[in-house]
């Protein structure tokens, strides 16, 4: 893909894996802020030299890391089973792929969705990438609920954002001691419940074709 700091060549797509997975390594273990080129050259096993050859820098890396995890994310959605006859069962299927993969690290989640990284703007073709890989295969999912006249991208997003309020707010939730007579449940039973009720709510809510 090209963007601000030029696309892979055949020769070096070796290398560029072993940084990307490096990075990966640095930000599930580390953190967000643990993503320095010094950090990545360290789990790669190789010299800062070698990261900015490949990458230009820090902000290179932080786009190659932008694309790989929502081409993971990507993946997650293409697994997500259809289910014949029942295209709500199928939505919530790739819902459900949503919220584990947030759960599955955080962090990762952070650095996707929020502005976890001071001064990183990803390249405007990776925002583009990452809308092709995930929102757009999303959009195809509903597809077959819409209603005549609206607008599915509308829809989409709509429903998107309220699987991403849930899910950034379990993982808030998940990151802090309950407090004494909290007014919800806190078991993974009891936030996988919230997680369906609030997207089927939203469902319902927008008319689409249920069924």
């Amino acid at each position: 893909m090209a963007t601000r700091h030029g696309p892979a060549g055949p020769a070096d797509s070796h290398s560029r894996e072993r940084f990307l997975q490096a990075a990966l390594t640095v930000l599930l273990r580390q953190g967000v802020s643990g993503l320095t080129v010094r950090s990545v050259a360290e789990a790669a096993g190789t010299s800062t030299i070698g990261v900015y050859t490949r990458f230009g820098g820090r902000n290179g890396v932080l786009d190659a890391l932008y694309e790989r995890t929502f081409e993971m994310l990507g993946e997650e959605f293409v697994a997500a089973p259809r289910v014949p006859g029942d295209p709500v069962a199928g939505i919530l299927a790739l819902a459900h792929a949503y919220r584990r993969f947030a759960l599955d690290s955080p962090a990762r989640y952070a650095f996707m969705f929020e502005q976890s990284v001071p001064g990183f703007d990803p390249d405007p073709d990776l925002r583009a990438y990452a809308q092709r890989s995930t929102f757009d295969l999303f959009v195809d999912r509903i597809m077959p609920v819409m209603p005549p006249g609206k607008d599915p991208n509308t829809t989409g997003y709509l429903i998107w954002t309220t699987m991403h309020g849930l899910v950034s707010v379990e993982l808030t939730q998940r990151a802090r001691t309950t407090p004494p007579k909290w007014f919800i449940e806190t078991s993974d039973d009891a936030y996988d419940d919230l997680f369906t009720s609030g997207v089927r709510a939203m469902l319902t809510g927008l008319d689409l074709r249920l069924g």
